[in-house]
């Protein structure tokens, strides 16, 4: 008996090892075998990348190459700044079952002015195909090359000596292509993935053991596509005078949050500089990846700027929605904006049990009746119906009702409500009002929806020099305290800064930080400095207590 196994099994051995064999030349297993192999890239595979150049002097050139072979990434490598220049990427790709003998596999991606195996050590005498641009291919066609984790299976382009990738399984090129006539534009750069798309999982936010919950809020970052031009940089000595804005918003941000170590980052619009970011994408990823690096789940909303590059709200959306770690939702479609969402940070036990929820919502943009109500627009109707519904609704569910101490609602938006401005209405905490909050001149009553609904505060940036916390006051004789009304202060140095004539030394860039304790329901916030003393808690107060709202 024993016997008769060992010779089955060697038996079994010797065709598995044929079978192998005849695969690895003929490919005779089905691909649904093939799929199933840890080492597979099942999809698509790119075949071959080449660049088209085309010019506005000559009629017979073109930047579409046969779009029966050639799938164009459509980004003008010029950032359509070019005066006569234009180039796109263009990607061969195939499904490996419809790979033939003569297709050849793409295994790695260099850019340079040299044969990589004459410029890099241990190229070995590995053959590299040119391309233009300075594009390096190393292709095969061997059998089974598509299932190499090695395989190219994506390729986009990002843009600016400061590009990063924040998509898992994807790499950067350190080389920027090679371009004629390149100017002043910014530097082009391929982005490469290897393997298939990483499906991306939602984070949960949990309150912590100790029964505190950090958010930080990130105001006003102004992102460029590239290094982005600082404005109003406080000193205006500092590094000898170099700044770049968005090394040195990054830097800044990168340091606070190694310090604070926040549960949870809130960036409350106008994340890119629409204006300077010609290529959003590579905008958004900078500041993505500095929250996904560190493991620190993100939550987004938009100002009135990120959408004024080359991507719209929803595109904006659904690229940061994608990210890992982002908490990102664009919200029901039939209510009005993009990004009208909600969280819940759960109980610190292993329940789903809600023990905060924040409220977050898009102010849009531009007044649409500048006639009548100059500057920026408004909280809709739909938003206000939603957030009033979806409020109540929570109040009644199992997570909301299984919580049995004290539950905590705030809300974020950019631009700030009316009642921001109203002097008689609010009594000013700590912080800087060095400018008129630019709120809508219509008020469609949000405020008063989130006191009926039980927000204790409601955070805003939009106007960067200012970043105080005003409590406003219920009407009548009592006139107890209902909301707190706060502001970030912005983060970004490729937004406006200065006000020297008002603030003495300059305005100096910054973050706000809201810390949750669910113990005592209490809520603690304060500032951190970019310049200064960057350790302080600045204008640290406390803002609700036993669940309520109280007065500093």
């Amino acid at each position: 008996m024993v016997r008769t196994s060992i010779q089955l099994g060697a038996l079994l051995c010797i065709i598995l090892f044929l079978l192998f064999i005849l695969d690895s030349r003929f490919r005779v297993l089905p691909d649904a075998i093939h799929n199933a192999l840890p080492a597979h890239v099942p999809g698509l595979v790119i075949t071959d990348i080449t660049l088209a150049t085309c010019s506005s002097l000559n009629i017979l050139s073109s930047c579409k190459l046969d779009a029966q072979k050639w799938h164009r990434v459509e980004k003008d490598l010029y950032l359509n700044k070019g005066w006569l220049n234009h180039a796109y990427v263009h990607i061969e790709r195939k499904r490996e079952s419809e790979l033939v003998e003569t297709d050849r596999v793409i295994l790695d991606v260099k850019v340079g002015r040299l044969d990589p195996v004459t410029s890099e050590k241990n190229q070995g005498a590995e053959r590299w195909e040119s391309r233009p641009g300075g594009i390096w291919l190393k292709r095969t066609s061997k059998r089974h090359a598509s299932d190499s984790v090695k395989a190219i299976t994506a390729v986009d382009v990002l843009f600016g000596a400061d590009a990063v990738e924040a998509r898992p399984g994807w790499e950067i090129l350190d080389q920027a292509l090679l371009l004629s006539n390149p100017g002043d534009n910014q530097e082009a750069r391929l982005s490469i993935r290897r393997g298939p798309h990483v499906a991306i999982d939602r984070p949960t936010v949990r309150v912590n053991k100790d029964g505190k919950f950090k958010i930080m809020q990130v105001a006003d970052l102004h992102l460029s596509t590239g290094l982005g031009i600082c404005r109003d940089a406080e000193p205006a000595g500092h590094n000898g005078g170099k700044c770049d804005a968005d090394v040195r918003t990054l830097e800044f941000l990168g340091s606070v949050l190694d310090s604070e170590k926040p549960d949870l980052a809130v960036l409350s619009g106008d994340q890119v500089n629409g204006e300077t970011a010609p290529d959003a994408q590579s905008a958004v990823f900078k500041f993505a990846e500095t929250f996904i690096k560190r493991k620190i789940p993100f939550a987004t909303i938009f100002g009135n700027h990120d959408d004024e590059g080359s991507l719209s709200r929803q595109a904006l959306m659904q690229l940061t929605q994608s990210l890992p770690f982002s908490l990102s939702l664009p919200g029901p479609s039939s209510v009005e904006g993009v990004g009208n969402y909600y969280i819940e940070v759960l109980s610190r036990n292993s329940n789903s049990h809600s023990a905060l929820t924040l409220y977050l919502l898009d102010t849009h943009g531009y007044s649409p009746d500048e006639r009548q109500f100059r500057g920026y627009d408004w909280l809709k109707k739909s938003q206000i119906d939603w957030f009033k519904s979806t409020a109540q609704h929570l109040k009644q569910s199992p997570a909301h009702q299984g919580y049995h101490h004290n539950r905590m609602n705030m809300a974020f938006i950019h631009i700030p409500l009316p009642e921001y401005r109203i002097e008689g209405d609010i009594v000013k905490g700590s912080g800087t009002a060095a400018e008129t909050p630019t709120a809508p001149g219509f008020n469609s009553g949000f405020k008063q929806a989130l006191v009926e609904e039980g927000v204790l505060a409601v955070s805003c940036g939009h106007d960067h020099v200012n970043d105080y916390c005003a409590l406003s006051k219920a009407e009548g004789k009592d006139a107890k305290p209902d909301l707190w009304m706060c502001y970030a202060g912005g983060a970004g140095f490729g937004g406006y800064g200065g006000y020297s004539h008002v603030i003495p030394g300059g305005y100096h860039r910054r973050v706000r930080v809201f810390e949750f304790d669910m113990d005592d329901a209490s809520i603690r916030t304060w500032k951190r400095l970019e310049y200064g003393d960057k350790e302080k808690r600045v204008d640290e107060m406390v803002i609700a207590q036993g669940g309520s709202v109280v007065a500093p």
